[in-house]
């Protein structure tokens, strides 16, 4: 081991969507999972669980080439919920100094191959899981990945008033000088539980020191998770409203209103409503933190740095707009409704009228 080198572990966090839902009971009996139980400290209170318990599978080692490290085989674990998204877990041992670290972030900036090899890794277990898959669809330009670098108490205990400066660049997976101003920036948010432990999260990596922490990586690991659903439910929102769109706009320029269709259109909205508001809710609902104080601490310094109070606020401003347009939907069909009651109801007279004519 190089002098001034340093013991971690960099750990790498995938995510997917794999489809609308996933029965997790008939998941189990496709593939050797088992019931996720979070990992807990003395603190950790019982409160703090996932509702459901997704599975975990235990893979085997995955073989990456990293610059600075080289070829290693990474442990690897893969959680699925039963909302159909999951998050592979990697973790890579690592002997570096500072600067090599600096070099190996600054190559983690780029992460495609890590997640075509995490892709490739997956694809056997998606095959076998996918009878238990209601909607199945695992889109190739959807995912997220998040590196934790997490490193060994010494790194706090070297005569500096605060964090080493080097630890923006591992944050922010720059490999390059970065100013006071942006280094402050990066350092900005931070918690500390201990004087031996550091919590630095970023929107594209973290730096943990810590050294019995699995279950603050779980919780950086279900924040990296979530913002990868909110993407999908965003999406997914743009598209049905773009396909109940393109289902309207014909309607509105027909000259005869009674003869307009609504009912199509309606069920478009309708099923768009229900689907965005159940998956938005039970993706934002799995994870309790109630009690531990530290850890809701962690998820909501991940949360800030991936700006999803603001995914969030999308996500509801989108569905007030689907909820409008099924209600204006809604209403012109009442009305559409009424005028052909109304043409009826004036034929009927009308025969009525003509019949007493020709009978007199």
């Amino acid at each position: 081991m190089n002098a001034g080198a340093l013991q971690g572990t960099l750990h790498i966090l995938v995510a997917f969507d794999w489809g609308e839902e996933i029965n997790l009971d008939q998941a189990r009996k496709l593939v050797p999972a088992s019931t996720h139980a979070l990992a807990r400290r003395r603190r950790t209170p019982p409160s703090f669980f996932f509702r459901p318990a997704p599975l975990h599978l235990t893979l085997e080692p995955v073989p990456l080439e990293l610059a600075e490290v080289g070829t290693i085989s990474a442990q690897a674990g893969l959680t699925v919920f039963d909302f159909a998204a999951v998050s592979l877990a990697l973790r890579v041992p690592f002997a570096l100094a500072p600067d090599g670290l600096g070099r190996l972030a600054g190559v983690l900036a780029d992460p495609s191959r890590l997640v075509q090899a995490a892709r490739a890794t997956l694809e056997p277990i998606y095959t076998q899981i996918l009878p238990a898959i209601q909607g199945a669809s695992w889109l190739e330009d959807l995912s997220e990945d998040y590196f934790v670098f997490q490193l060994p108490p010494e790194v706090l205990h070297n005569g500096a008033a605060g964090p080493p400066p080097w630890l923006a660049g591992l944050v922010h997976l720059e490999s390059g000088p970065l100013s006071t101003d942006e280094i402050a920036e990066a350092l900005r948010l931070r918690i500390t539980y201990s004087p031996d432990d550091l919590f630095i999260p970023d929107w594209a990596a973290a730096v943990l020191i810590d050294q019995d922490c699995e279950e603050t990586l779980q919780a950086i690991e279900f924040a990296n998770l979530q913002l990868l659903e909110f993407r999908f439910i965003d999406n997914r929102l743009d598209d049905r409203l773009a396909a109940a769109a393109r289902f309207i706009h014909p309607l509105t320029r027909r000259g005869l209103p009674f003869w307009r269709l609504q009912s199509r259109p309606l069920r478009v909205l309708g099923e768009l409503k229900v689907d965005a508001e159940n998956l938005f809710e039970r993706t934002g609902n799995v994870l309790k933190l109630v009690g531990d104080p530290y850890l809701a601490r962690v998820y909501r310094l991940v949360a800030s740095r991936f700006h999803l109070d603001t995914w969030e606020e999308n996500i509801q401003r989108k569905l007030e707009v689907a909820e409008g347009v099924y209600q204006v939907v809604s209403d012109q069909a009442s009305g559409f409704r009424m005028e052909l009651l109304e043409v009826i109801v004036v034929l009927l007279i009308l025969f009525e009228v003509v019949t007493a004519f020709f009978r007199h």
